[in-house]
């Protein structure tokens, strides 16, 4: 199995590096486009600001690679973002493989904004991504905007309003929550991308 992970540049890499590592694949890290190409799983990670992450994707000529991908595609946090029409985060486009529009998390009494710690996913429509993790399972969080809830929606998350833990369309795939940091969690959606990579398609 060949797996790239994008070097996007993201501080999380290499933890996702080393949970894959765990699950005893052996992935590639690599902005060559040639590579992310001809691989079999691509993963994008990502953390910090979606307009710096935008910019490091087209220096790297990398938009249209990633937007051509026809083998499945798993964002990470801001990597999941990333896959959205746009972010309100610096009026941002992004990579527009999933409708919607990325928008600050807008808190609310006691809650801190970034949202950051563990969290519980509802799970809103059966995928093979989520095989094995049922509604309640605790996943860990770090960040400020979210994804709405659509009909991509495979998990959702409440902290503050309602927003997608989890996407999902087609090949492409995303985690808002760092599930090289979810404990079993984490771990069991990362073995089924690698293993299975499938979603129900969405008209």
């Amino acid at each position: 199995m060949r797996v790239v992970v994008i070097d996007s540049g993201g501080a999380n890499i290499g933890s996702v590096l080393y949970a894959l590592e765990r699950l005893g694949v052996s992935a590639t890290l690599s902005a060559d486009p040639e590579r992310i190409r001809a691989a079999e799983r691509v993963i994008l990670p990502g953390v910090g600001a979606a307009a710096t992450a935008m910019a490091r994707l087209r220096a790297l000529d990398l938009v249209e690679v990633i937007r051509g991908l026809r083998q499945p595609l798993l964002g990470i946090c801001l990597g999941m973002q990333l896959l959205y029409d746009s972010s309100e985060e610096g009026g941002t486009e992004c990579l527009g493989l999933l409708p919607g529009r990325v928008s600050r998390l807008p808190g609310g009494t006691g809650l801190r904004i970034p949202h950051m710690g563990w969290n519980t996913l509802q799970i809103e429509t059966d995928s093979m991504l989520l095989a094995g993790v049922a509604s309640g399972a605790h996943a860990y969080f770090v960040h400020g905007y979210a994804a709405p809830v659509t009909a991509d929606t495979l998990a959702s998350c409440e902290y503050g309003s309602r927003f997608t833990a989890v996407c999902g369309r087609g090949n492409r795939f995303g985690a808002q929550f760092h599930p090289e940091r979810s404990a079993t969690t984490g771990a069991r959606i990362l073995e089924n991308f690698i293993a299975r990579g499938e979603a129900r398609a969405v008209a």
